[in-house]
């Protein structure tokens, strides 16, 4: 327990939930990043974490080094400086998939709903028996006990191929990632391969054309609303107050479930975790106990109410789940005026994606955007603008500025939808100061 783990990009949303995993087994951990504020740093600072800046005297031999995927030895000066001397170091990924072996593991893959999937699954199998978590959202949880271990595998550049899980769930297959997958075949032979690397059991969405092509040496179970399904979800009811089904296999109901969440994609997330835990032998009446207390992830349908103005903070960057977020906002808000600000996420994203997210986007009422948010990955930005994307929305919509969100204002009965991966919070931080500001100019 002696030994040293640093982390190279510490406040990346997988490295800082390992970090804070392996903090919480006992382990010592610090970890380094650039100074500017992210999200993910709350909870590493509440832990106690050591965040440092990047330094090459951040690095002794001692240490086991985990470096995020971001980083390389031309735009970062610990990983230089460990290639230059010798010291090896892993990538998350690689760190993952060794750490893994001495769990029972669950992983959850897929284009969409990857974070809340693994969330919802992780917080039902923690509050029956002793379980290990990552979660794309920052949040981990580790204990030396626990005989589960529940993670998110992630398909970016086929990073989830050096994880073999017991079980794993995948949500669905969708174009995604431009910059490194060349197409909707492409992305299904990655999952094709992480498929076939798995243990004991498949679940995956058998309404999804691209995954029933999926091949396994495990038996793969299919859920989905169909009869054509192993694991059925029947009799939805959506409300203002989440979700209510009962699911059924082999002819039988396993049970009537509640998920205080919204949208389709919601009951489907929920039917998969239902059927993995059924298939491991879980008591199917502590999983439906265990669902109803789910309280979501961070940035997945966040809510919160600034002087009586609803905000709904979300990482939806796809066209999928733009719909998706939408769909779950109509559910809770049916009465009121949906409003979208989404800002693109990548120029390559945008560029291959510009027709999807126009339509999309046409789901709201009204719909203004940000700046695309450009990745350091991207060497040519290319020649799309915001401007392309707000010309080709039916919906009313404008593009607006940080400085500026008070045409935002021009709405009343209104939900404001906030979507993006990027730094549209900026956007969302200048929308509340501008509310709390005209609160206080008017009493």
């Amino acid at each position: 327990m002696s030994k040293t783990y640093h982390f190279i990009g510490i406040k990346g949303s997988g490295m800082s939930a390992l970090a804070l995993m392996l903090h919480q087994m006992g382990h010592k951990v610090q970890g380094s990043d650039v100074k500017k504020y992210y999200f993910t740093q709350r909870d590493l600072e509440q832990a106690g974490i050591t965040l440092l800046p990047f330094s090459e005297d951040n690095i002794t031999e001692d240490m086991e080094l985990i470096a995020g995927n971001a980083f390389r030895e031309d735009n970062n000066c610990e990983i230089a400086y460990a290639i230059q001397h010798q010291i090896p170091f892993k990538r998350y990924h690689e760190f993952l998939g060794d750490f893994m072996k001495q769990f029972t593991s669950f992983g959850v893959a897929g284009a969409h709903g990857k974070t809340s999937t693994t969330g919802l699954l992780s917080h039902v199998l923690k509050n029956i028996t002793d379980t290990a978590y990552l979660i794309g959202d920052g949040t981990g949880r580790g204990s030396a006990n626990a005989q589960y271990f529940v993670f998110e595998s992630d398909e970016y550049e086929r990073h989830f191929m050096p994880y073999h899980p017991e079980y794993s769930i995948i949500t669905n297959i969708d174009f995604d990632h431009p910059d490194y997958f060349t197409g909707i075949d492409d992305v299904r032979n990655a999952f094709d391969d992480y498929a076939k690397q798995v243990k004991k059991a498949l679940f995956v969405y058998g309404e999804d054309e691209e995954l029933k092509k999926v091949t396994s040496p495990v038996p793969i179970y299919y859920y989905g609303f169909k009869d054509s399904n192993d694991f059925i979800a029947c009799d939805i009811t959506r409300t203002t107050s989440g979700s209510d089904f009962k699911i059924k296999h082999d002819g039988q109901v396993l049970g009537h479930f509640h998920v205080p969440a919204y949208g389709r994609h919601n009951v489907l997330n929920a039917t998969a975790v239902i059927a993995n835990l059924f298939v491991a032998g879980i008591d199917m009446e502590l999983v439906a106990e265990h669902l109803k207390t789910f309280s979501g992830v961070k940035r997945r349908f966040t809510e919160k109410i600034i002087n009586d103005t609803i905000i709904i903070d979300d990482f939806a960057h796809h066209p999928t789940e733009i719909v998706a977020t939408i769909d779950a906002a109509r559910q809770k808000y049916p009465s009121k005026e949906i409003v979208a600000i989404f800002q693109p996420h990548t120029f390559t994203r945008t560029i291959a994606l510009l027709d999807d997210f126009a339509f999309a986007l046409n789901e709201a009422d009204s719909v203004y955007l940000a700046q695309i948010y450009g990745s350091a990955r991207e060497v040519d930005k290319g020649e799309v603008k915001v401007e392309d994307l707000a010309a080709k929305i039916v919906k009313p919509s404008q593009v607006i500025t940080v400085e500026n969100v008070s045409p935002l204002l021009d709405h009343d009965n209104v939900v404001y939808v906030f979507m993006g991966a990027g730094d549209i919070q900026l956007y969302e931080r200048s929308f509340e100061e501008l509310l709390a500001n005209l609160t206080k100019n008017n009493q």
